[in-house]
């Protein structure tokens, strides 16, 4: 007997020593994982070779501890006492951790990613009992939960989820003000009120099933572009064809709806920027393999789509900051994309004359109307970005996209060192029934981002069947590719667009340009030319825009939609 009791005994003490070691473990992995994701924040914007090495190491810390609390939940539970919430902790990291890397890399299979984890979350109901525990961060901790996995279902979309989601967090926050009276309680309603204006500002086009509940749609290029859709460039296989590899997506304007330093043009420009996911899309990066990088052909961080830059009000320091380290380090053959959504900074007509910074510009954070409305006509604004504060960035293959009252201060940008350069301008103003909608985004980047939807919405048209969408989409396909052949068959067009003609994102917004310049020309309601956007070089109008055409596949979309009268 006393042999079996100290037998018992041994053995107990193996199992507390193999529990301890458990819990010692899991401590040093839950370290070592807030260590790494704190150091995060301190990564450099530029060059990838500087942060794709740290976030292999916090994936492959945060893979361990996942996976090691998994495997040893009994143990936790009652060694360490291992709480819900925390674990919903881990997993949230883990979410915005694979959010950080798609912000880096642009692909978007690791914001489906970031969606499994938040989803697991809310699921399995991990922050579900947070409020018992009498703590004022935990319930912070679990909105910000809410609102970062929000932001994740606006890009993918999943608008289904956010209605829930908004509506759980409403009731989250009642919670949290009622029990606790923090000071931040404003800025939780403010929250909850930005997502829902938001939300409301996108839905300017409802498609309807066959039993009157709203579809969903992506504005993303296709995965793999479709044969039929593809059309050389020239009889051989080019070799000098440029890439589009870095975006710069400003957004600077003080009343138009936003989320999470998001304003509505910057998610539209952002999606018109990416390509679906590829199913099974796995990139090295991710694995934590530094044997192969990237190809340098595949762009700077390996992926299919543009590295980009979103810049959420920002200074003109901090403009030029990214501007100049952006571009310095690209491969050859690259083009870069500016897009500005701005208030104006009109030029005072004293002096209003010929010159880059005479013409006024666009705005950029700490810009006053009151007080430069006072200044000498001679005197430029501090806050503005000029046209001549981009013209040492045309060094490179260059597309300026301006979605602004000013645009046009940008149309007389000069080519001075030979690059390709294409400025596409919004228009002056608006029609009185559109004037409405600063709120709702630009009408501009709306022709941009989804032409289809922008074509509807000045036609006044705010529901669409199914199967009359897709009819319509298929014939804007057609359309599309259409002027696409017109440009690159024309004669008298400028050589710099048939130059960004090579890559799928640049193009896509020439064509849908003249989409959109045909649209503004033939439209009823859009009177003069500041109701035209406006492009530098000029297009050739006998050869694309009135070209006959055109004009027979535009009126037979309008024809399709009931709203042929509308168009001269």
């Amino acid at each position: 007997q006393a042999m079996a009791d100290t037998v018992e005994v041994q053995h107990t003490s193996t199992d507390e020593r193999d529990q301890q070691a458990v819990v010692r473990e899991f401590t040093y992995l839950l370290e070592k994982s807030k260590q790494l994701f704190n150091g995060i924040r301190d990564l450099p914007q530029f060059g990838s070779k500087h942060w794709q090495g740290y976030f292999a190491r916090t994936f492959d810390v945060y893979t361990r501890l996942w996976k090691f609390q998994q495997q040893n939940r009994q143990v936790l539970d009652t060694s360490f006492g291992l709480k819900r919430w925390q674990i919903g902790e881990i997993a949230s990291k883990i979410g915005q951790l694979y959010y950080q890397y798609y912000m880096r890399t642009c692909e978007i299979g690791y914001l489906q990613e970031s969606f499994s984890f938040y989803e697991a979350v809310r699921s399995r109901a991990y922050y579900a009992n947070v409020l018992k525990e009498e703590r004022a961060d935990l319930m912070v901790k679990k909105l910000r939960y809410y609102a970062r996995y929000i932001v994740v279902c606006l890009l993918l979309p999943k608008p289904d989820i956010i209605v829930d989601m908004i509506r759980e967090m409403s009731k989250y926050v009642d919670d949290y003000v009622k029990k606790f009276e923090p000071s931040d309680k404003d800025d939780w309603r403010l929250v909850l009120q930005e997502v829902s204006a938001f939300l409301e500002a996108n839905s300017l086009v409802t498609v309807l099933d066959s039993d009157s509940v709203p579809v969903s749609l992506s504005h993303r290029l296709p995965a793999v572009e479709e044969p039929e859709k593809t059309i050389a460039v020239g009889s051989a296989k080019k070799t000098n064809s440029l890439r589009l590899r870095e975006v710069f997506v400003v957004g600077n304007t003080t009343e138009q709806v936003k989320f999470s330093e998001l304003t509505l043009d910057m998610f539209r420009m952002l999606q018109a920027l990416e390509r679906e996911p590829q199913p099974g899309y796995v990139d090295q990066e991710m694995k934590g393999n530094q044997d192969n990088p990237p190809d340098e052909e595949e762009g700077t961080t390996g992926t299919r789509n543009p590295h980009k830059f979103l810049l959420y009000k920002p200074t003109l320091h901090q403009l030029m900051n990214f501007f100049s380290n952006g571009v310095k380090d690209l491969p050859s053959q690259s083009a870069v994309l500016i897009y500005l959504s701005s208030d104006a900074v009109e030029a005072q007509k004293s002096n209003y004359e010929e010159g880059p910074y005479c013409r006024g510009g666009v705005a950029a954070k700490g810009f006053k109307p009151d007080e430069f409305a006072k200044k000498p006509p001679q005197m430029k604004e501090i806050n503005c970005l000029y046209p001549g504060d981009l013209l040492p960035f045309t060094r490179r293959p260059m597309m300026l996209i301006v979605e602004s009252s000013n645009s046009r201060a940008f149309a007389s940008m000069p080519r001075l060192f030979g690059q390709p350069l294409i400025c596409l301008m919004a228009p002056k103003q608006l029609p009185p029934t559109l004037q409405d909608s600063s709120r709702t985004g630009g009408l501009f980047t709306l022709f941009l981002h989804a032409p289809l939807v922008a074509f509807c919405y000045v036609c006044g048209i705010a529901e669409v069947q199914l199967d009359l969408w897709q009819k319509c989409q298929q014939h804007m396909g057609k359309i599309l590719l259409h002027i696409k052949s017109l440009i690159l068959s024309s004669k008298e067009i400028d050589h710099s667009y048939v130059r960004f003609m090579d890559d799928p994102f640049l193009s896509q917004f020439i064509v849908r340009f003249v989409f959109a310049l045909w649209v503004s020309n033939r439209h009823a309601g859009f009177k003069g030319p500041d109701f035209q956007p406006q492009c530098a070089p000029v297009l050739p109008d006998d050869e694309i825009t009135s070209h006959a055409s055109l004009q027979s596949l535009m009126l037979e979309l309008a024809g399709s939609l009931d709203v042929r009268r509308l168009f001269s």
